[in-house]
């Protein structure tokens, strides 16, 4: 533990911290996959955090050990107003597995990097333990994992549909997406005596009533959409791909309806989300008194490769607009950017720099994507009836305000600090928010281009096209790849200006919905004419409340309902991949045994002539 740091600078995590505090019970204890790391990047502190500064005891029990007596769980005994659960900063089972389904060897968010420290699918395990030893004390389930089961879901690992994650774990109450303003709401009705069970009205919540067997539903006192029950998605997989639009529309708007959706003899409740979170309020989350340090449990157990990767780091904003079919960042955190304001961006760097093992580099302003900073509708009233999935595909809606100039000034402002020697940018950009309508970078976002390529590039950039033919980049809801050729020759050019010699990196999917053999060997060819030996590449993990966990699952899109091919088997997922390594020696073979078997020469020869 650092000199100018004490053990009641973290929240409490034992019996023993709390005496430190002078404190005979809490009021809230977290459980949460994930180790105890006080910093804004992991949710159970923030969540601590927020609970704490409205005056309530707040201890957390980071990863507790599940297999044996259970002591972990009754160490503290039970919180006088409820225990908060999540899986952690990822769902459990993306933690455990990679997209072939094998267990990985290691868990970033360990100490040492270890595995084996939580259980799969961890937020029920830790609530079903929580409620058999205390049945009468309410559990709140928050977190990714949750968040993304909050209705019936496909469940890639098991090969199952499942019913929302209030079912499975017998919580009361699930809070999805960032948490900050429900917890605070039902900390605060709890604190007055009501029940947890009892909070209906709570945004971004999501509940169980009982069936009511006379009118067949409940009663709503808000506009609702009835979804396909769990039972009807079991037997007919277009309706579970129909459910997933409304879910999907409902999640992005700034006035949703409520979701309602039988399951079994209950019914699954989903609370619109909160219209708007403001600047003042996503500061006050970041500007709490974090020690922005691993908890001194972990002294000399190794480090947490999580918090290795982000220490150094400042998060500008949440949400995304991109939409994009194969990611949970708006189905989490909401299509519409919150971003924080620029003095207190600039506080959290003047913290950073503090930070013990500072030696001048920030690793990264960003966000979900990193160029999306102060990004909203210039008429927002349009914005509220807009049922969009993405702002930016298939083109950038003419009413989002893209200027790039107040991200500029943040950069600037970052660089400009005495004590920061490097400020470079590792989240993903966004090249496509780059271009006008005629094609072409210019004005602010080529401002910003060049200053991003110049100073805040640490030798390779991260952008991610994904993959580069038409018809599948249609389904992922990204860019045609001929922007990416555009971007890729300016990054080029302002590099050769500036005398510097730096790296595009791309990531690219395999097995994505839509993709075949055919697809990918297109991608090779392309990407060997742009003399790139691919690294940052992925096998597609069907992730919950995902466009493409759903056409996996069902067959189906679910905004057309039409057919669409997705590789299932390890066999086709595997021969996907390998396209992504033409230039190894153990692929040549295979890859031109495949050409010929799909009698496509001219692939064979663009590829190995």
């Amino acid at each position: 533990m650092p000199d100018s740091f004490k053990i009641t600078d973290w929240l409490p995590t034992s019996s023993k911290e709390l005496n430190a505090f002078g404190w005979d019970e809490t009021d809230v204890i977290i459980f949460s996959g994930d180790a105890y790391v006080d910093h804004p990047a992991f949710g159970a502190a923030v969540i601590g955090r927020v609970l704490q500064n409205i005056g309530l005891r707040v201890a957390v029990i980071p990863q507790p050990n599940w297999r044996d007596d259970f002591r972990d769980f009754k160490k503290l005994g039970k919180p006088r107003l409820f225990f908060g659960v999540t899986a952690g900063n990822m769902d459990s089972m993306v933690n455990h597995y990679t997209a072939n389904k094998r267990l990985r060897s290691d868990d970033a968010y360990t100490a040492g990097g270890k595995a084996g420290f939580r259980p799969d699918y961890a937020a029920t395990v830790y609530s079903r333990i929580l409620k058999k030893i205390y049945p009468d004390t309410p559990v709140v389930l928050g977190g990714i994992e949750a968040s993304l089961r909050r209705l019936t879901h496909f469940d890639y690992w098991s090969g199952k549909l499942k019913p929302s994650i209030l079912v499975d774990s017998g919580a009361d109450l699930l809070v999805y997406g960032s948490g900050e303003k429900s917890i605070i709401e039902i900390a605060r009705l709890a604190d007055k005596g009501v029940p947890v069970k009892s909070m209906k009205n709570i945004p971004q919540t999501a509940f169980l009533t009982e069936y009511n067997t006379n009118t067949k539903k409940s009663i709503p006192k808000h506009p609702t959409i009835f979804l396909h029950s769990y039972e009807d998605c079991l037997n007919d997989k277009k309706k579970f791909a129909e459910n997933f639009k409304e879910i999907e529309i409902q999640s992005n708007q700034i006035h949703a309806k409520i979701l309602e959706q039988k399951t079994g003899n209950v019914f699954v409740n989903v609370n619109p989300p909160y219209s708007k979170t403001s600047e003042k309020e996503i500061d006050s989350f970041y500007d709490l008194p974090y020690t922005r340090l691993p908890h001194p449990r972990y002294t000399n157990k190794g480090a947490i490769p999580a918090f290795e990767m982000i220490k150094y780091s400042v998060n500008i904003h949440r949400g995304c607009f991109g939409g994009c079919s194969f990611c949970t960042i708006s189905a989490h955190q909401g299509k519409f950017v919150i971003s924080r304001s620029k003095q207190s961006i600039l506080n959290e760097i003047d913290k950073v720099v503090q930070m013990p093992g500072f030696a001048g580099t920030i690793s990264d302003i960003g966000g979900p994507s990193a160029n999306m900073y102060k990004m909203q509708g210039y008429d927002l009233s349009i914005c509220e009836k807009c049922k969009r999935p993405s702002c930016i595909f298939p083109n950038i809606c003419k009413n989002l305000n893209t200027e790039h100039n107040a991200l500029s000034e943040i950069y600037k402002l970052a660089r400009n600090h005495p004590k920061v020697k490097h400020a470079f940018i590792g989240s993903g950009i966004r090249y496509d928010l780059l271009f006008n309508e005629s094609g072409q970078i210019s004005g602010d976002k080529a401002y910003y281009a060049k200053e991003l390529i110049k100073y805040h590039v640490s030798g390779r950039l991260k952008v991610a096209p994904e993959h580069t033919e038409e018809n599948v980049l249609k389904i992922m809801r990204k860019p045609s790849f001929e922007l990416f050729y555009k971007f890729k020759k300016f990054f080029d050019k302002t590099n050769e200006e500036a005398g510097l010699n730096q790296q595009i990196i791309p990531y690219f999917i395999s097995s994505h919905p839509g993709s075949t053999l055919t697809e990918m060997a297109e991608l090779a060819v392309k990407t060997k004419t742009l003399n790139f030996k691919l690294e940052q590449v992925q096998d597609l993990t069907p992730t919950p409340m995902t466009v493409a966990a759903v056409i996996y699952y069902s067959g189906y899109h679910p905004y057309t309902l039409e057919k669409v091919f997705t590789a299932q088997t390890n066999e086709q997922k595997l021969s996907q991949r390998m396209f992504f390594f033409w230039y190894k020696k153990e692929y040549r073979q295979k890859i031109k045994d495949k050409l010929t078997q799909m009698k496509r020469p001219d692939l064979l020869k663009k590829l190995f002539s």
